[in-house]
């Protein structure tokens, strides 16, 4: 993945990560409170060893690197059970001294004499008694018992108390800023790994880099989602000045640029599989380079599931089928829709054989025969990895337009789709992404601006929609 794979993540789940930092937040929030609040109490001890009045300078530099090395072993000292037990019984306590020992920490900086005694408990005024307590017992151990020299002689050992333990004002723990502040960021490394493990695992298309990934031939465009597509599925003829409508025209813009050599420019358009807008694509496309005068020829090739004739508004029953078994004349099953030169030829009635009849001879002659009437052939073929009928007719056109809905086609599937094109020896002359979203990390270029002003290419579509259509706009 690259970092704009990761800008891409965070900017897709932006509110993942914000509700599973807030959550963090929460949940640190919440122990804050639940948790029973420990004091700190610290008692400092000084370690010396005793010199005489006539000790030379070297006595007293040996005699402070003995009590330093002495201090390493006294901190084990502290929280032993000979310490621990005189406690217990001088304070009456509850608790043995194994568990007080769970309370107490000893510490000594590095090459100093100082010993630094810490008891935690939850009443302040009880952890400064105990930590006093330790420091006085723990000297009376030290110098009276473990440096004790043999007969009547002093301990040259002496542990002064330099700054007795207080009872805290505030408590140590929990601490609640930094609770919330590792709150947050475990949240927040939480919501980020999950919309990376999401992105991860989500196979659909969603993006111009997904299609990069499966193939090299370019992205004709992107059309955005549009919920009441079904309900005026032409709109191109229905809305002309729709920013959605303008995204056809942007398609029909590159797909001028496709076959520039002077091949035939009839394309067969499909999908990977059913529900990705293939058959609106088409009839819009269709309409769109109608409108710039040019002659164009929409032929419904799904002879399993035909959706051109509804889409079209016009009569269905006879068509491409009719035409292919020779029951009927080119003439009888073409049909001029609008005031344009766009001529529609519907699927006719569904066939038992259908990619038997679109690999058939006469097909290869139609073709031939609109080549040479028309600027442009569109086909709307069903879908690659279902049957092999768009693969069949493929090979007879200059190319396949595959067209991918974002958010819905799995990877595999669209590379599955590309695989059966070239196998089959059909070419592939790009890909149309639909179903976009207007806005995020997945949207699309084309249809972002909305038009005020007619240009002159929308006082085309005006000329070629019908009467009453121009006088709905019109009011």
């Amino acid at each position: 993945m690259e970092i704009r794979d990761y800008v891409r993540i965070l900017h897709k789940s932006w509110i993942l990560i914000v509700v599973f930092a807030l959550l963090g937040i929460g949940l640190a929030a919440a122990y804050s409170i639940l948790v029973a609040p420990k004091y700190e109490a610290t008692t400092k001890l000084y370690v010396s060893v005793r010199a005489g009045e006539a000790a030379a300078t070297g006595d007293l530099v040996q005699g402070t690197s003995f009590a330093r090395q002495a201090v390493t072993s006294y901190v084990d000292v502290v929280a032993s059970a000979v310490v621990l037990d005189r406690v217990v019984k001088e304070l009456d306590l509850s608790e043995s001294s194994a568990q007080l020992a769970a309370q107490v920490t000893a510490s000594s900086p590095l090459n100093t004499v100082l010993i630094a005694i810490t008891v935690t408990d939850g009443d302040p005024e009880q952890a400064a008694l105990i930590a006093n307590s330790i420091g006085s017992n723990f000297s009376d151990v030290v110098v009276n018992n473990l440096e004790k020299p043999s007969g009547e002689a002093p301990s040259l050992v002496k542990i002064e108390t330099i700054q007795p333990a207080t009872a805290p004002s505030r408590p140590s723990s929990p601490n609640v800023p930094l609770n919330l502040i590792l709150g947050a960021l475990i949240g927040l490394a939480a919501g980020i790994g999950l919309a990376i493990l999401r992105s991860v695992l989500d196979t659909r298309i969603h993006s111009l880099h997904d299609i990069e990934q499966i193939t090299d031939k370019p992205l004709l465009g992107g059309i955005a989602l549009d919920p009441d597509a079904k309900k005026r599925p032409l709109i191109v003829h229905a809305d002309p000045r729709n920013p959605r409508a303008e995204s056809f025209r942007s398609l029909r813009t590159n797909l001028q640029f496709v076959n520039v050599e002077g091949g035939p420019r009839s394309f067969v358009i499909s999908s990977a599989g059913p529900g990705e807008g293939k058959s609106t694509t088409t009839a819009n496309l269709a309409i769109s380079l109608a409108e710039t005068g040019a002659r164009v020829a929409l032929i419904d090739g799904d002879l399993r599931l035909p959706k051109i004739a509804e889409y079209m508004g016009i009569e269905g029953g006879v068509g491409l089928t009719d035409l292919l078994i020779g029951r009927a004349t080119l003439a009888d099953v073409l049909q001029k829709w609008g005031r344009g030169k766009l001529f529609v030829l519907p699927a006719g009635r569904i066939p038992p054989n259908p990619s038997e009849l679109l690999g058939s001879r006469p097909m290869v002659e139609l073709l031939e025969t609109l080549s040479e009437q028309f600027d442009y052939i569109l086909i709307d073929a069903p879908p690659l990895l279902l049957v092999t009928d768009a693969a069949v007719v493929s090979k007879f056109t200059g190319g396949t337009i595959l067209v991918a809905a974002s958010g819905s086609t799995k990877k595999q599937e669209l590379a599955g789709a590309v695989r059966a094109l070239t196998a089959s020896g059909g070419h592939l002359a790009g890909v149309v992404v639909t179903m976009l979203p207007t806005k995020g990390p997945d949207s699309y270029g084309y249809g972002a601006y909305t038009y005020g002003v007619i240009h002159e290419e929308d006082d085309a579509s005006e000329s070629a929609a019908p009467a009453k259509t121009r006088s709905r706009r019109k009011r």
